[in-house]
């Protein structure tokens, strides 16, 4: 028994190893795809579910991404960063928050960082092949590096088989919620106007501005 529970722990290091290499293999083509755009355009749907708090809810978003520039809405919100400063606008609380684009908070989602979320900070392994909406996927399970330091233990990515482009992404979270993002439509290097990119105080009379 002793002998066969070895015989299996060695046989998974080997199976993971391979998985790694797979799955580096399909991020790393994802990377040098998204990192050949001048600029693209997502819409999305999000879904958030935990059981324990009754919470489920779903909501549609899309965002603009150019370079480190990004202007993203997901229901009423909406969040606006021309690469040096963040605007999060919560329309509940007219409300716009300004902070600087190095402080953003390591476990939020933009639709630069949903597109580019494994490049750092986690360990992949290949999971296996599967079906999405008809299509065929890749599945993939990333680890935080620094699971004491986040709130969340494993993001899974369905990679399409065909294009190789990223079509759904699921966040499980320690306190038991499940986030999930599922790209329905991806746009390559669209034209976006550079007013996107910049908060206009204009646009939103009434909304006070806290400053970070």
């Amino acid at each position: 028994m002793k002998y066969l529970i070895v015989s299996l722990f060695f046989f998974s290091l080997t199976a993971l190893a391979q998985n790694d290499e797979k799955s580096q293999e399909l991020l790393n083509k994802m990377s040098k795809e998204i990192k050949s755009l001048s600029s693209f355009y997502i819409e999305f749907s999000f879904a958030m579910k935990n059981a324990s708090t009754g919470e489920d809810s779903k909501e549609n978003g899309k965002g603009y991404v150019q370079g480190d520039k990004f202007n993203a809405s997901l229901g009423d919100n909406e969040i606006i960063s021309n690469g040096i400063k963040i605007w999060t606008v919560v329309k509940e609380e007219n409300v716009t928050y300004e902070s600087a684009a190095d402080d953003e908070d390591e476990e939020s989602i933009n639709p630069k960082r949903l597109m580019t979320i494994w490049e750092s900070g986690f360990k992949n392994n290949y999971v296996k092949q599967d079906k999405l909406n008809g299509k065929a996927v890749h599945v993939i399970n990333l680890f935080p590096t620094n699971p004491g330091e986040v709130q969340y233990h494993t993001i899974t990515l369905y990679i399409d088989a065909a294009s190789s482009e990223l079509s759904k992404a699921i966040m499980k979270t320690k306190d038991g919620t499940t986030m999930s993002y599922e790209i329905e439509n991806f746009k390559k290097n669209p034209e976006i106007a550079a007013s996107k990119f910049v908060y206009d105080a204009k646009k939103y009379p009434g909304y006070r501005l806290i400053r970070d």
